[in-house]
């Protein structure tokens, strides 16, 4: 099955068609910066565009930066605060004219490397980490995701918000080099391992590609590895998403006798 993920960051809207049976875009990837308000309005403007030119008539799947309950937007760290309370699939398939299916966009990247990437058939306590605007949680147990954890919101020991300590953004922000920031990002695992004590970690984002700067310097008792995905896996898990929706939404069709 073919299905248009969107992936909505707090710095970018990134889209591709997605074959949900490989994981593999089956087409363009396309980019637009995230509107400086973002809105629902803006931010509906650029879905809209982005389906245009997929010339894409079918379902979408959206990953989204925020806690989503019931369909329902509950958080804004890197959006504007009109989102919270929307009901936010419902919104977006009445502006796209297209059915959406919305989920967080961290969780939708751990899902990704959940069917597909580094997190595949792995039994255990399962961390997976985007690492970008913010700090991107999602985790898994024996396979399964427990959705909305949103731990990059953790405060660490020195009482920072961990991603306004961590993330990529404040690297660049604060122009830390690749030493301290990884310093940086150690304090922050170690306060994951101490609450979750994980099997394994994956690192995501589009810094994943900067993995031999960092992941070498890392000291944790779990295994850290890249995600397959980089920064890839919010598109690709928006559209599994989407499918998982889909295939509950239709009827079970009665037996033959």
């Amino acid at each position: 099955m073919r299905i248009l993920g969107i992936d909505i960051g707090g710095t970018g809207i990134k889209s591709a068609i997605v074959e949900t049976a490989t994981g593999k875009l089956a087409g363009k990837r396309i980019r637009a910066e995230t509107p400086r308000r973002a809105t629902p309005e803006q931010v509906a403007r650029v879905l809209r565009e982005q389906i245009s030119a997929h010339e894409w008539d079918g379902p979408v799947g959206a990953g989204f930066p925020a806690v989503i309950r019931e369909d329902t937007v509950c958080t804004a760290a890197n959006i504007d605060a009109s989102f919270i309370g929307l009901p936010i699939a419902d919104y977006f398939s009445e502006q796209t004219g297209r059915p959406v299916f919305a989920i967080n966009d961290a969780d939708a990247a751990g899902l990704a490397e959940a069917r597909f990437g580094a997190a595949r058939d792995i039994p255990g306590v399962v961390l997976v980490i985007t690492i970008g605007t913010g700090l991107g949680t999602s985790l898994f147990i024996g396979g399964k995701l427990l959705p909305n954890t949103e731990l990059g919101h953790l405060l660490l020991d020195n009482g920072m918000d961990a991603e306004r300590y961590a993330s990529e953004s404040a690297r660049v922000r604060q122009k830390l080099s690749w030493k301290t920031w990884g310093k940086r990002f150690n304090r922050y695992l170690d306060a994951m391992e101490k609450l979750l004590w994980p099997d394994l970690i994956v690192l995501g984002g589009g810094i994943s590609k900067q993995r031999e700067k960092f992941v070498p310097a890392l000291k944790t008792r779990a295994s850290v590895v890249t995600a397959c995905y980089f920064n890839r896996a919010g598109i690709v898990g928006a559209a599994l998403y989407a499918e998982t929706r889909l295939a509950k939404a239709l009827p079970v069709p009665h037996a033959v006798e």
